[in-house]
């Protein structure tokens, strides 16, 4: 049988108890409300250490094709400054000689010319075919347009100035003269 004094201490018992409950379930509220704010600052320190990877990658790989570049054109500055000699020796085999003397002097400046152009083709540099080809305004500049008969239009009928390329890049266009 329970008596009185039972009864109230079981009823201290549970309202002691009940708030201790409810402690812990506020308790757990505060704490999820604790890890929900740190797992979004974590999802977001994710998202920023993402980003920074993915900049990261793009840096190197713009960096790489950077110094591909560099690399493949690094004669292109040389070359540009040799054109004008290329275009002098080009000017000096084409003169017409009679004196023995000055045939010499000419076969040593072809001998010096197959060299430099050989050099510059070791690079990468090659010269642009214009004479009898379609105009193409990427490697030719045309800077006459004649009526010419028997030609088609748009066709390359002479070359004032030769054009190079260096790899796939047009250095310098060739300077030609256009049927109509």
């Amino acid at each position: 049988m329970k008596t009185n004094a039972d009864n109230e201490v079981k009823s201290d018992v549970e309202e002691t108890i009940e708030p201790v409950f409810e402690e812990e379930v506020q308790t757990d509220n505060g704490q999820s409300d604790i890890v929900a704010e740190y797992e979004a600052k974590l999802e977001e320190a994710n998202t920023r250490i993402l980003r920074l990877q993915a900049d990261y990658d793009n840096f190197r790989r713009r960096t790489k094709l950077e110094i591909e570049a560099n690399q493949k054109y690094r004669a292109q500055t040389i070359i540009t400054d040799l054109l004008p000699v290329l275009d002098n020796f080009d000017r000096a085999l084409q003169t017409q000689v009679d004196q023995e003397q000055a045939k010499s002097l000419l076969q040593g400046m072809e001998m010096v010319y197959r060299l430099l152009i050989e050099a510059i083709k070791k690079e990468g540099v090659e010269m642009i075919d214009a004479v009898g080809k379609e105009f193409d305004p990427h490697l030719h500049q045309a800077v006459m347009v004649v009526e010419v008969e028997d030609t088609d239009s748009g066709i390359v009928i002479e070359e004032f100035q030769k054009g190079y390329k260096l790899k796939d890049r047009v250095i310098r266009p060739s300077m030609v003269k256009v049927s109509q």
